[in-house]
């Protein structure tokens, strides 16, 4: 018969070895942003990478949605922020980042430098992407907006990533899912990118899953 301690070693054991498989097949989502995805005006439960989170544990799905998203940020500065990031260990880095590069009037080939580069290095490490487009404010002139849409899918098509063609999609513009900058997305704002995103995250999640596997 085994002793009390014996037992409550066995089961500490079975504890430990189902928190190991868990955490082996949890999958790492890390959101490399500016405030659209920090969650700026919003508590950070309703924040992007929060309810992206949650959209995909109700579908069943182990993951951990890491906030990298900082408020303010231009695509050089997601840039520099990278290597830090890297060190969460993401099986997926969403990269969402530009739009301030745009509101500054920067450079169409600088941001297009800097997001060239964080392709790149994600590519690299190992690390799929998941390329979020961005549009310039149509009163930049039709060169500029122009010339800085377009970065955007020919990035995507040059590293052969999943690309969401424009984050604010089904959000901008209206007064009811913004908060009163006309900029930042409310709540409910943030529900309706996770609705539309959430198949193409989901879709590139499970052709990681099928690239593990194929590895093994």
């Amino acid at each position: 018969m085994k002793t009390p301690v014996g037992i409550f070693l066995l089961i500490f054991l079975l504890f430990c070895f189902d928190c190991a498989a868990a955490s082996s097949s949890e999958q790492r989502i890390v959101v490399l942003g500016d405030s659209l995805t920090a969650g700026y005006g919003l508590p950070q439960e309703a924040a992007f990478p929060a309810r992206l989170e949650m959209a995909l544990k109700r579908r069943g799905r182990q993951v951990r949605v890491i906030n990298a998203g900082v408020s303010g940020d231009t695509s050089m500065g997601g840039s520099a922020r990278l290597d830090w990031s890297l060190g969460d260990h993401p099986d997926l880095v969403i990269v969402e980042l530009g739009a301030n590069d745009a509101l500054r009037g920067l450079s169409p080939q600088q941001t297009w430098e800097n997001l060239d580069s964080i392709l790149d290095r994600l590519q690299q490490n190992g690390v799929q992407a998941l390329l979020t487009g961005m549009k310039a404010p149509r009163n930049m002139g039709v060169d500029y907006y122009t010339r800085f849409d377009r970065i955007y899918p020919e990035l995507a098509r040059q590293h052969k990533v999943p690309f969401y063609p424009f984050f604010l999609a089904g959000v901008v513009g209206n007064p009811e899912l913004n908060q009163a900058d006309g900029i930042h997305p409310t709540s409910a704002g943030v529900d309706v990118i996770v609705k539309r995103i959430l198949p193409l995250v989901e879709e590139t999640l499970d052709q990681i899953n099928q690239q593990g596997k194929l590895k093994d």
